[in-house]
C-alpha cells in the first residue's frame, strides 16, 4: 500500500501534470504542516479516538512521503533511504535484540554515543529547536542533569523559582521582564522535573482543566462575563471548581 501513496505524491508534485500548490512546496513550508498533523495525532490519542487516529496516522505518514519525495527531487534521498535509515537505528539501539547483547544497554547512553561518533560532543547536542518550549527545556534540562549538572534536591530547586519570581517583580523594562519571565518558567520546568512530573502534559491538563471549568462558568451565569465584578466572578468559578 506504501507504493500507492509514493505514486500518488510523485504525480501531485509532477512539475508538469501534478497539483499547483503542492509542485511549489519546499522543506519549510511544509514544516509547519507536519508539526500540526503530529499534534492532531497526540489530539486524538487523548481523546481516545481510534478513527481520528487512523485518520491522523495517514496524515502524518503523508506529511513523511511529502517531504521525501521534496528531497528525492531536489537529487538528496528517497523514500527507502529513510526507511533504512529508522530500521539501522532501530536495530542498532536494540543490541538486546537483534544483536549478541546479553543485557539491555540504557537508550541514551546509546544515543549519546551516537552524537559523539558524529561530531556531536555537546551534552545538548540533538534537542530539537522545534519542540515546544516547555519539552525543549525538559529535555535540556534532562541532558544536562546526565553530566552532574543538577541541583541535589528539590530544596534549592524550589528556592531558585522563588528568587526568579522577585527577579520577575523587580524588572523594569518590557525586555527584562521577558527575560525574567522565560527564567521563570524554566525553573518551574526544572522544580517539575524534580518532582518527576511531564512540564508539557502537566500544563495540557491544567489548561484543559481551566477551560472545561471556564466554560461552565459562561453557561451558568445570566449575565455578561464582562458587566460582572472579579468576586462575582471568582464566587461562580469555585462553584464550577467543586462540581468538576
Amino acid at each position: 500500500m506504501i507504493t500507492r501513496l509514493l505514486e500518488v505524491m510523485r504525480r501531485l508534485r509532477d512539475p508538469k501534470t501534478g497539483c499547483e500548490w503542492d509542485t511549489v512546496q519546499t522543506f519549510q513550508t511544509i514544516a509547519p504542516y507536519t508539526i500540526e498533523e503530529a499534534y492532531e495525532v497526540a489530539d486524538a490519542i487523548q481523546r481516545n479516538d481510534i478513527e481520528a487516529l487512523k485518520d491522523e496516522l495517514g496524515d502524518l505518514l503523508l506529511q513523511v512521503v511529502f517531504h521525501s519525495q521534496i528531497a528525492s527531487d531536489e537529487g538528496h534521498f528517497v523514500f527507502d533511504d529513510v526507511v533504512d535509515v529508522i530500521c539501522e537505528k532501530m536495530i542498532r539501539r536494540h543490541p538486546h535484540i537483534f544483536g549478541e547483547a546479553q543485557d539491555t544497554p540504557g537508550w541514551e547512553e546509546i544515543k549519546a554515543k551516537e552524537r559523539s561518533e558524529t561530531g556531536n560532543s555537546s551534552a545538548l547536542d540533538g534537542v530539537a529547536l522545534a519542540l515546544p518550549a516547555l519539552l525543549r527545556a525538559q529535555k535540556i534540562q534532562k541532558r544536562a542533569a546526565r553530566v552532574g549538572f543538577d541541583w541535589p534536591d528539590k530544596v534549592p530547586v524550589k528556592a531558585k523559582l522563588l528568587e526568579e519570581l522577585d527577579e520577575v517583580e523587580q524588572a523594569e523594562t518590557k525586555e527584562h521582564i521577558h527575560e525574567e519571565i522565560g527564567d521563570l518558567l524554566f525553573s518551574a520546568v526544572n522544580l517539575a522535573r524534580h518532582y518527576g512530573v511531564d512540564a508539557e502534559r502537566a500544563l495540557t491538563d491544567a489548561t484543559g482543566k481551566f477551560s472545561q471549568r471556564f466554560n461552565k462558568v459562561e453557561s451558568s451565569v445570566t449575565r455578561d462575563m464582562k458587566d460582572m465584578s472579579i468576586d462575582e466572578l471568582e464566587e461562580e468559578w469555585q462553584k464550577a471548581k467543586s462540581s468538576s
